[in-house]
């Protein structure tokens, strides 16, 4: 029960063993710092502790994405709104030190003063099913193009016999070659274990690929009719928007969440706009991929991309351009996908 009526606001740096909370009043004055266990019943605890001093209204949660997730989810339900913050600048931290108290007093600080305004992310849909595949796939791929890179390495110490034999073989006809030796020293030993790793992973990939594909197929068949959007652009784009799109409020959110909004960057008489160089990575490659391929492919981009080369854009500028236009174009159909799309059950 709590002992007041008054309202507060917390702030919250998370960890993966321990969480570190301070309360605030309206007036920004402090009036208590407490620590957690980064789990269920501690995010309980938490909660009860900050009902003690008042009622919490909203909440500024450090790594909403990853320590601070469960957390987040948590305090929603319970009626909490929750606004994502970002680390404090350097320049802060230069001024005033760093610890946990004072991550988490500037968390609340930052939403007490509305810099902080970002709605956290949700993965409790079919964004969450398809992000734990992606970076499954993501992480099998790379150790798959790690193992080709040793393949090709230890092929080079060979004798010529088995070097002219398998150097002109690619990928998975490489492999089954290496996998078909004889273990007659540590060399053959060596390419035939990486033929049996390589092997496998190509396997997995292939299970994850289908499993990927038949998911987005089933929620975005709209977004795959689209020219030059594929499975793995799709699911991107799904992943970063997130299984709650009603806080992107506009396209332009969108397009900033991707990296693809333009960034004032004037200065006394100087005007101009420049790259937004934030925004979600992945995301920002998969609306490359998109606006290269329709480049290379699609007649009336191919047009556009004439045209612009003929008022002196340069390639990279004219993606850059490209990137900001399909953003707008795919955000409607990006939205319907996920507001359409069932919330699997628990």
């Amino acid at each position: 029960m709590a002992h007041s009526t008054a309202q507060l606001i917390i702030g919250v740096d998370t960890h993966a063993d321990r969480h570190v909370a301070v309360a605030l009043d309206t007036l920004g004055r402090h009036l208590a710092t407490a620590s957690f266990a980064a789990s269920d019943t501690g995010n309980a605890r938490l909660l009860a502790w900050a009902c003690q001093h008042g009622q919490p209204v909203a909440a500024g949660v450090e790594g909403t994405g990853s320590f601070g997730y469960r957390l987040a989810r948590y305090l929603l339900a319970h009626g909490v709104a929750v606004r994502e913050v970002n680390r404090p600048d350097r320049a802060r931290r230069r001024r005033v030190g760093k610890n946990d108290p004072l991550d988490a007093e500037h968390a609340a600080r930052a939403v007490l003063a509305g810099d902080a305004s970002a709605i956290p992310k949700n993965r409790d849909g079919v964004v969450g099913e398809l992000r734990c595949l992606v970076v499954a796939r993501r992480s099998a791929v790379k150790a798959r193009t790690q193992a080709t890179n040793q393949l090709r390495a230890l092929l080079v110490g060979c004798d010529d016999t088995i070097r002219t034999r398998l150097r002109p073989l690619r990928k998975q006809h490489l492999a089954r070659g290496c996998i078909r030796l004889r273990a007659a020293g540590p060399a053959q030993l060596a390419l035939r274990s990486l033929g049996r790793r390589w092997l496998a992973l190509d396997a997995e990939i292939r299970e994850l690929d289908r499993e990927i594909t038949g998911l987005v197929t089933r929620v975005a068949p709209r977004l795959l009719d689209r020219h030059s959007v594929g499975v793995h652009t799709a699911a991107q784009l799904l992943i970063t928007a997130g299984d709650n799109p009603d806080r992107l409020a506009s396209e332009a959110a969108f397009a900033a969440l991707c990296g693809t909004s333009p960034v004032e960057a004037s200065s006394g008489k100087t005007t101009r706009l420049r790259l937004n160089r934030g925004g979600d990575r992945q995301a920002n490659t998969a609306l490359w991929t998109i606006a290269n391929t329709r480049l290379i492919h699609e007649p009336r981009t191919r047009a556009y991309g004439a045209k612009r080369t003929a008022q002196g854009k340069t390639r990279k500028e004219i993606l850059r351009c490209l990137k900001r236009y399909i953003a707008r174009e795919l955000y409607p159909l990006v939205l319907d996908a996920l507001t359409a799309s069932p919330t699997p059950a628990a």
